[in-house]
C-alpha cells in the first residue's frame, strides 16, 4: 500500500486548507484511513479518521468542529478539510491506512511521507 499526500502549505490564521491522500496498491484489506500530525520533539497525534466501508468518522477534540474528513472511493482518495486554522495546527500531516477504524495510531499499518502545514 502506498500513500501520497498533497495540499500542504502556508496559510494565515483563520484560513482553510484541504489535504489529499491517494492510496494505491493492495488497499482492499484497509478498512480505515486517517490523518495524524506531528511537530518536531512531540508525539504524533491523531487528527481524524474515516471508515472506508461506510460513513463513520472520528475526530480529535483539538480539531472537532474545524475539520472534515471525507473520501472518494472511486479514486481511493481521502481528504482532510481544515478550517479556522490556528498557529498550533502547524505540523507535518501524515496520511495512514489501517484495518481497525479508530484514532489509535497503533491500528494503522501504512503511512505516507507527510505534508507540511504552516499556519502563520
Amino acid at each position: 500500500v502506498q500513500l501520497v499526500e498533497s495540499g500542504g502549505g502556508l496559510v494565515q490564521p483563520g484560513g482553510s486548507l484541504r489535504l489529499s491522500c491517494t492510496a494505491s496498491g493492495w488497499i482492499y484489506s484497509m478498512n480505515c484511513m486517517g490523518w495524524f500530525r506531528q511537530v518536531p520533539g512531540k508525539e504524533r497525534e491523531a487528527v481524524a479518521a474515516i471508515y472506508t466501508g461506510g460513513e463513520d468518522t472520528y475526530y480529535a477534540d483539538s480539531v472537532k468542529g474545524r475539520a472534515i474528513i471525507s473520501q472518494d472511493n472511486a479514486t481511493n482518495t481521502v481528504y482532510l478539510q481544515l478550517n479556522t486554522l490556528k498557529p498550533e495546527d502547524t505540523a507535518t500531516y501524515y496520511c495512514a491506512a489501517g484495518t481497525l477504524p479508530s484514532l489509535n495510531s497503533a491500528h494503522f499499518d501504512y503511512w505516507g511521507q507527510g505534508t507540511q502545514v504552516t499556519v502563520s
